[in-house]
């Protein structure tokens, strides 16, 4: 594939081999950071990509130059589909790996083992199941606790992510960090981020630095060791001697990696997001289904991609929130 041809690559050289396609905008969790209060308006059944159009669509990503997809939501198991899709795309020549709150996946489980997805990611924001309610405004602590351990009991490679927020969960640091002593996982605690209606504000944010100091109190320097930047990292990984798993910081807001991005999002509803920051979205599915090629569309999306966190390259930018009239996260897909 010549440079000319090569359709995932921006105006900075950024190649965009890893795509995160959202399968579904329901979710069976009410979690504050990723949901208003008020609820969201689902996109209609008709308008939201079938079993087929997710295979074929990602399968031309995947004849361009895409090497690693994540299947994300709202909560992709609700799909009834989802068997399927899975069997589908573990055929493409990828890494598979999908983000999940984990209640639906002892119903699964099965499905899960005999496909190419190997490494799931667990949303839990709390080890205690009176925070857990808080948040996520439903009784299903244990369910989601029993079944992330069910996947590590599997042998699948778990990830656990933790969106911290200040005088909520941030007294829970060390708690998650000694969850990894013998435990062969990754907590991967994330900046809270601005998304619409999820009452973002910057004193709720717990930072990269902040996150840092507590570690740096409770363990010795010597005892705290970091590890290398993967290519493409989005985590700055880290973990304590002796111990069986890791822990990692994804600071969006502070600390962003934006150059070394290589991720684009398809939404449910087929419409291409070249940065989860980005308000602009293209259309592919209505294209698609008129039996146009999509090509010259997703390359047009890419050539517009910022180069620092859709264009807001001030951190004062950033944080001034009526810049962010973006979608909710749930219907971005996480």
């Amino acid at each position: 594939m010549t440079k000319k041809d090569n359709i995932l690559t921006d105006t900075f050289g950024r190649q965009h081999n890893y795509l995160r396609i959202s399968l579904i905008e329901k979710c069976n969790l009410r979690c504050t950071y990723c949901m208003p209060e008020s609820g969201v308006l689902l996109s209609p059944k008709s308008q939201l990509m079938t079993t087929e159009e997710v295979i074929d669509i990602t399968s031309l990503f995947v004849k361009h130059g895409v090497t690693k997809i994540r299947l994300t939501g709202g909560e992709p198991l609700l799909r009834k589909d989802f068997p399927e899709i899975i069997t589908e795309l573990s055929k493409l020549p990828v890494a598979l790996s999908m983000t999940t709150n984990a209640i639906l996946v002892d119903r699964y489980i099965e499905v899960l083992k005999k496909s190419a997805l190997k490494t799931i990611n667990v949303s839990l924001d709390t080890l205690h199941p009176e925070k857990f309610n808080t948040i996520t405004k439903r009784d299903q602590f244990a369910k989601a606790f029993d079944n992330m351990n069910l996947l590590l009991n599997e042998g699948f490679n778990v990830k656990l992510n933790v969106v911290l927020l200040k005088d909520f969960n941030d007294t829970e640091i060390i708690d998650f960090i000694e969850f990894t002593k013998d435990k062969k996982i990754a907590v991967r605690f994330i900046e809270f981020m601005p998304f619409d209606g999820n009452q973002w504000d910057k004193s709720k944010l717990v930072s990269y630095q902040e996150l840092l100091r507590q570690v740096a109190t409770y363990y010795s320097s010597d005892a705290l060791i970091s590890l290398p930047n993967e290519d493409n990292f989005t985590a700055r990984n880290f973990k304590i001697q002796s111990y069986e798993g890791s822990f990692g910081i994804i600071s969006s807001v502070t600390n962003p990696f934006c150059d070394v991005c290589n991720r684009i999002r398809l939404t449910a509803n087929g419409k291409l997001k070249n940065c989860l920051f980005s308000t602009s979205e293209t259309d592919l599915l209505t294209t698609y289904r008129a039996g146009i090629p999509i090509e010259p569309i997703i390359q047009a999306t890419l050539l517009k991609k910022k180069a620092v966190r859709a264009g807001m390259t001030d951190i004062k930018d950033f944080e001034n929130t009526s810049n962010h009239n973006n979608r909710s996260m749930i219907t971005i897909g996480g």
